[in-house]
């Protein structure tokens, strides 16, 4: 199965290695040319616009920065489903709302090509190794063609329902995350007068009830971050999470829900990106938080 790729941020560019590794030799697209160069000389199949990815291979994924870009990659001149798509599978791996695959999967489908939406979670180093968590919402005679290819990326990955099922699942993992680097760092601001060793200060989060998952991937450059002021390597800017928590609150108006403390969290993210730290690792707003704490120490 001749796999074709489209997007080459962070996430995109690491995919497409970790597929290399694997032995298969993509065919890749990207809007800016450049980024498509050192992934060529690895072996991968440059192509001149998505249609071009799409009359080259049987299926298509695609991870992009949001539902404008998704929409142009799809839906453009030269999108991917612009030419003759009949017996393609294409699976979108971008974070939007559910209405985003609800929309082009049917359009997909008249043209006899299967879509699939597979958002996932986990950032760089998890997408380079294969251990994504990859969330699939479609039809599921499409995630059976899909998954051995999507197992070459994901540790584990399920499929949840039709269309939509997928990119709301998504979207409620990450809401947690968004607010757990918020209030903690709100937590260690508490310890502010005490200068309690950062190792030791993770050790018993990472122990206790205080703890996420997420704190045993992250957790190692929050204490060097802490201890040296080197700020934590990038996988996901707080930018992202703010256009992220965006998705979030925009679904929720349309589900006729609240989510408060989001709207709370969201503004904290945003005050941070105001202040400089917009290209920052998104678990960075807790250094905002320290930082702002360390301002009323004054």
């Amino acid at each position: 199965m001749q796999i074709g790729f489209c997007g080459l941020g962070r996430m995109g560019a690491a995919m497409v290695a970790r597929l290399l590794d694997q032995g298969r030799k993509p065919v890749v697209w990207n809007r800016n040319p450049d980024k498509i160069k050192p992934l060529v000389t690895k072996g991968a199949r440059a192509a001149p616009t998505p249609a071009a990815v799409a009359a080259q291979s049987d299926i298509v994924l695609s991870i992009l920065l949001d539902e404008p870009a998704v929409r142009a990659v799809y839906d453009g001149q030269d999108g991917l489903l612009s030419g003759d798509v009949k017996g393609k599978l294409f699976v979108d791996m971008s974070t939007v709302a559910p209405t985003v695959p609800q929309d082009i999967a049917p359009r997909a489908r008249v043209k006899g090509a299967g879509f699939l939406e597979c958002p996932v979670g986990g950032t760089v180093g998890p997408a380079r190794e294969g251990r994504l968590i990859g969330m699939v919402g479609g039809e599921a005679a499409d995630f059976a063609r899909a998954k051995p290819v999507l197992e070459l990326l994901c540790r584990k990955v399920d499929h949840l329902g039709p269309n939509g099922a997928g990119a709301a699942m998504k979207l409620a993992i990450n809401l947690p995350l968004c607010i757990y680097w918020e209030s903690l760092g709100e937590a260690i601001a508490l310890t502010r007068d005490f200068k309690i060793p950062p190792a030791k200060m993770m050790e018993i989060f990472g122990e206790s009830s205080g703890g996420i998952n997420g704190l045993k991937v992250r957790g190692p450059a929050v204490v060097k971050a802490l201890e040296t002021g080197e700020p934590p390597p990038v996988g996901f800017t707080i930018d992202g999470v703010i256009k992220d928590m965006n998705i979030m609150l925009d679904w929720a108006q349309h589900l006729g829900i609240e989510l408060p403390a989001l709207e709370r969290v969201r503004a904290s993210y945003q005050a941070a990106a105001r202040t400089g730290w917009d290209q920052a690792d998104n678990c960075s707003v807790l250094f905002y938080r320290l930082a702002e704490a360390q301002k009323a120490a004054r």
